[in-house]
């Protein structure tokens, strides 16, 4: 099992931003689409963004345009930056890796995710 690890979750008000953070494998972070999903206790895990080995990003309609997806391979770390938060993006986030290249997808069926960090946005 490959070790996903996130971290930069924590509290802020509506308006404000954070930056999430995912170490991963040197390996995985060259070869594998990288993503992020998010998951309400109670509620089915969604889907945020993906990244391919080539930097292109995908991301879900619920985030588009607040929220940016990017990787560092020399630091072996993913990052989500989130600006504009909004209470709904209260959650638990999850980093994801390992569909092939070119087949990335905010399905939530990557093999290896993180134990989460949770994100909580006050009105």
């Amino acid at each position: 099992q490959e070790q996903l690890t996130e971290s930069g979750g924590g509290s802020v008000q509506a308006g404000g931003s954070l930056r999430l953070s995912c170490t991963a494998p040197g390996y995985i972070l060259s070869s594998k689409c990288m993503g992020w999903f998010r998951q309400v206790s109670g509620k089915q895990r969604e889907g945020l963004a993906t990244i391919d080995v080539d930097g292109i990003s995908s991301y879900a309609n619920s985030v588009k345009g607040r929220f940016t997806i990017s990787k560092d391979n020399g630091r072996n770390t993913l990052y989500l930056q989130m600006n504009s938060l909004k209470p709904e993006d209260t959650a638990m986030y999850y980093c994801a890796a390992g569909r092939p290249a070119g087949y990335c997808s905010l399905k939530g069926d990557s093999a290896y995710w993180g134990q989460g960090t949770q994100v909580t946005v006050s009105s």
